[in-house]
């Protein structure tokens, strides 16, 4: 189905200094998608398409991303961001709502459904962790491509950024250069510019664990979905995450790697719709 453009038609939200950007599309049950780290909210298009179809469905750019500008002088951190999910949430006029997050969207969905339980119908934790810390941990090989992503040209930058989000089976059968132009719109800008508030988001998560507040979540129907190659949300850390929620299903998608809702966004869209739908996501909201 069409779906809007964020940046074109966008709704917004004044909250502790920035102005939020949001976009609802499709008619069912509510589910609030919360992006990750240099990401706006349009990078839920592989899933919006699919499940706005029979789902009511929410996307918003965080502050300091895509049209949530300025990005005000409330601290980034991981309780704030959770804080203006809520706020989205409040402006939508929704009372609660079927929660997915990926990567850094994961971490601020688990701290949404540990501050204000009432409002998360479910969650759907995608290459994920419990502990922000572990998540932004960089070995020699991480330390390098970064190195990479930061010096050299725009082309080089763009084809390091590749080498952590893709699979390398993937990487290897692919045009990088076309297909890092085609993901520009998913990601909101050019791959080789690394937006100002990534490393706030980085510190973000350095600074938050909630691996002692897990069981906290019994109840909550909650998948945890990883990805077998992925360098940041690596398979250990997503088993323990999956460990710590009682009744939480874990799946690992095999050929996939941190960008896994872009490069398997079938996959997981089936893996989101029978998650919502055994949560009570196929009611009307």
């Amino acid at each position: 189905m069409p779906l809007p453009r964020n940046a074109e038609t966008a709704r917004f939200v004044d909250h502790h200094g920035c102005r939020l950007g949001f976009s609802i599309a499709g008619a069912g049950a509510p589910v609030l998608f919360i992006q990750g780290t240099a990401i706006h909210g349009d990078g839920w298009r592989p899933q919006l398409e699919d499940l706005a179809v029979d789902h009511r469905c929410l996307w918003f750019d965080n502050r300091g991303m895509g049209v949530s500008q300025p990005r005000g002088d409330a601290a980034i951190d991981v309780a704030q961001l959770a804080d203006d999910a809520r706020a989205v949430l409040d402006a939508a006029g929704w009372d609660s709502a079927h929660v997915v997050g990926h990567s850094l969207g994961g971490v601020i969905a688990q701290e949404l459904a540990l501050t204000a339980r009432h409002r998360v119908r479910s969650l759907a934790l995608l290459c994920t962790a419990a502990r922000g810390p572990a998540l932004v941990a960089m070995d020699r090989a991480m330390i390098w491509r970064g190195l990479r992503m930061s010096v050299g040209t725009r082309r080089a930058r763009r084809r390091a950024f590749l080498e952590i989000i893709l699979a390398p089976d993937h990487l290897a059968r692919i045009d990088r250069d076309a297909l890092a132009i085609e993901l520009e719109p998913i990601f909101g800008h050019d791959l080789a510019v690394r937006p100002p508030v990534t490393m706030k988001q980085v510190g973000a998560m350095r600074r938050w664990d909630a691996t002692a507040r897990l069981g906290e979540l019994a109840g909550v129907p909650t998948l945890v979905v990883g990805a077998r190659h992925d360098l940041i949300a690596r398979p250990p850390l997503v088993r323990a995450l999956a460990d710590g929620i009682p009744g939480a299903r874990r799946v690992e998608i095999d050929d996939a790697a941190h960008g896994v809702t872009v490069t398997h966004a079938a996959t997981v869209n089936a893996l989101l719709r029978a998650h919502l739908a055994a949560a009570g996501g196929a009611e009307a909201s």
